[in-house]
């Protein structure tokens, strides 16, 4: 895996040797860095984002005391033998959702098991979080899951215990959180998420891989986001990213509804700060169709009060008129948020994200999670060791498997 340090000045990734495994894992790294909106270049961020590499893992034994560790036929249908395991270049993902039980979950599993997030090629476990109130729950989406036939999904495991169900991911993907309630305040809210995403972030120290990526959606997410990074300090900072994707996707939405474009049109939309009614969406440097917005919609009053407005409120505005979160579109969010940390951001564009501040470029306070432009790029040498290890599986299945038959039916002819 590729570690990157944060320094004064713009920091190179090194690659360990551990990264030259003789596994035919996916090596494909990336670099996360802040983007200024200005032509200087300042001091960086640079962050890794690719999944770690890891072993294929086994059916639990039988006798396990009673302990749900996968469910269904996950247990025994991902028992592969020796020869099998080298027909797919690419390791298993596993990827820890808390909440899993919930409505945002109920969109966002089925997506992750089909390979629209990862890729079609890419096979994943799924290690599901959830209470002992919504354990039955769990079970149910558990069944779902195993009645979709989904071929890239090779393991599903359900837990309650964070603990168990984090053990060696490379993604946690943070939902569950519990919602405020009438009457509540916030501090009293903050009190008990605090110890929610503290406790996962002391078992995501634990047991979970070193570079494992943490994408945190419940509410408040800067602030959980925080928490979880702080009883995490095994984990590089770096991976941490509290969700602001879905205020992007609203905005560029707006701004295209407004230009009369396709959403397709507009690039280089910034949420700046909380996920919440203070954040700050960026029309400024946002472009439609590559022209500033500003030159496309001539209504300044509208871009300074109404649009942002219209997008601080949004999701308020939502549960009024549907009586319910916006579920599907935050799931969908999610998917654009990991595929955007995976791929490299096309030229000259950048997402937004809630990141961990130190070292920022901007002028904001530091030792906070505050989302901004972000871009991930490829690493070139890690490009190469991929090409390489492509040609070393080619290889290798050609003299295992095809090369005997081909000699067979040269000697028959």
């Amino acid at each position: 895996m590729a570690i990157a340090e944060l320094s004064p000045s713009y920091p190179r990734a090194r690659v360990h040797p551990s990264s030259l495994s003789s596994r035919f894992s996916n090596p494909l790294l990336s670099r996360c860095r802040f983007v200024p909106l200005r032509p200087s270049r300042p001091n960086g961020v640079l962050c890794s984002i690719a999944p770690n590499q890891i072993q294929v893992p086994v059916a639990p034994p039988a006798d396990s005391a009673g302990k749900k560790e996968c469910f269904g036929v996950f247990c025994t249908t991902y028992d592969l033998k020796a020869e099998e395991k080298t027909k797919s270049w690419k390791s298993l993902i596993n990827i820890a959702v808390s909440g899993a039980a919930g409505m945002i979950s109920n969109h966002l599993l089925f997506k992750l098991a089909s390979g629209e997030v990862f890729g079609s090629d890419q096979p994943i476990a799924l290690k599901l979080l959830g209470s002992e109130r919504s354990f039955q729950a769990l079970e149910g989406v558990a069944m779902e899951l195993e009645d979709s036939l989904y071929p890239l999904l090779r393991e599903v495991s359900i837990g309650i215990d964070p603990y168990e169900v984090f053990q060696d991911v490379e993604w946690a993907l943070l939902i569950g959180a519990k919602p405020r309630g009438p009457g509540m305040e916030r501090a009293d809210l903050l009190d008990i998420n605090g110890q929610i995403f503290a406790e996962q972030g002391k078992a995501l120290n634990a047991v979970a891989s070193r570079n494992a990526k943490v994408l945190v959606v419940g509410n408040p997410c800067n602030t959980n986001a925080l928490i979880c990074m702080k009883n995490a300090p095994n984990i590089p900072a770096k991976n941490f990213h509290a969700l602001t994707r879905l205020d992007e996707n609203r905005a560029k939405c707006q701004l295209a509804l407004k230009a009369g474009v396709f959403y397709d049109k507009v690039s280089n939309v910034t949420i700046w700060g909380n996920h919440s009614t203070t954040q700050v969406p960026d029309f400024l440097n946002a472009k439609i169709d590559g022209r500033p917005a500003k030159e496309v919609i001539n209504d300044i009053k509208w871009l300074e009060e109404e649009f942002t407005n219209i997008i601080q409120n949004r999701g308020g505005v939502l549960i009024k008129k549907w009586g319910r979160s916006s579920a599907a579109s935050t799931a969908v969010s999610m998917v654009d948020a990991i595929k955007s940390l995976i791929t490299p951001t096309p030229e000259g564009d950048w997402f937004s994200s809630g990141v961990y501040t130190n070292g920022n470029p901007y002028g904001i306070a530091e030792d906070i999670v505050f989302s901004m432009p972000c871009r991930s790029q490829v690493c070139d040498f890690c490009v190469l060791l991929d090409l390489l290890l492509r040609f070393s599986f080619s290889y290798l299945l050609w003299r295992n498997y095809f090369s005997p038959y081909f000699r067979e039916m040269v000697t028959m002819s």
